[in-house]
């Protein structure tokens, strides 16, 4: 049932992209990430304020990331899942060395409990333009 729920996450978040239409979908160079963390419950504040202010300076100044969507699960907010499209290889190493990412990863070092990094192949990327 969890894989389920997994699967039914993944094709909600891919049904609501809006991202550049230079990107194609069938992009074989595009790297397609998830990432499922829990939270400590007592951060989890702090923790969407680092999250969200990493994501927005990364999808703003990097032009390799295309996309960084975050939900948490209504019922386990503390269970968060960050799903993440990149240009290609090259801008996902880019996107690890940056300044804001490794203030993420040095900001929320306490407050993540687990992490699991989830490699994807990309089946079909749609979406509307804006």
């Amino acid at each position: 049932m969890k894989k389920l729920g997994l699967v039914f996450l993944i094709l909600i978040i891919m049904s609501t992209f809006i991202f550049s239409s230079k990107v194609v979908a069938q992009d074989k160079n595009l790297v397609v990430r998830i990432a499922k963390l829990q939270i400590d419950s007592a951060k989890l504040e702090s923790y969407k304020t680092a999250l969200k202010e990493q994501a927005e300076t990364a999808v703003r100044i990097e032009p390799g990331v295309i996309t960084l969507y975050a939900v948490y699960e209504k019922d386990h907010p503390t269970h968060v899942t960050v799903f993440e499209i990149y240009a290609n290889i090259d801008a996902y190493k880019a996107h690890l060395q940056t300044p804001h990412f490794k203030k993420y990863k040095s900001t929320t070092m306490e407050m993540v409990k687990s992490l699991e990094l989830i490699e994807t192949v990309p089946i079909v990327l749609e979406t509307k333009g804006k």
